[in-house]
């Protein structure tokens, strides 16, 4: 008797779960409809997947909190020296956090 494609899909998943978990995460999250039908015509109109979406929104979260700590800041331009001014305000900042 032949397999049907399901019951091949399912074997090959099977086979494979580890290696699929090892490689990729999946996120069980929920976006209210309306916001997520908004998202998915966006998406649609310019030619994005929400893979390139979630990718831009982490750069831009990156960069936004490097804006906020500037030892993320450092790490993220790869610059490795400081003036000794921005220095002092840097350990004070640090201080009072």
């Amino acid at each position: 008797m032949r397999k049907t494609r399901a019951e091949k899909d399912k074997r090959y998943e099977e086979k494979h779960k580890a290696e699929s978990k090892a490689k990729c995460m999946v996120w069980g999250t929920s976006v209210p409809r309306e916001k997520a039908e908004r998202i998915n015509e966006f998406l649609k109109k310019y030619g994005y997947t929400k893979v390139q979406l979630i990718e831009a929104g982490y750069k831009a979260l990156l960069d936004d909190a490097a804006e906020h700590d500037l030892s993320l800041a450092k790490i993220m331009d790869g610059y490795d020296d400081f003036f000794s001014g921005e220095l002092e305000k840097f350990e004070k900042e640090k201080l009072n956090k």
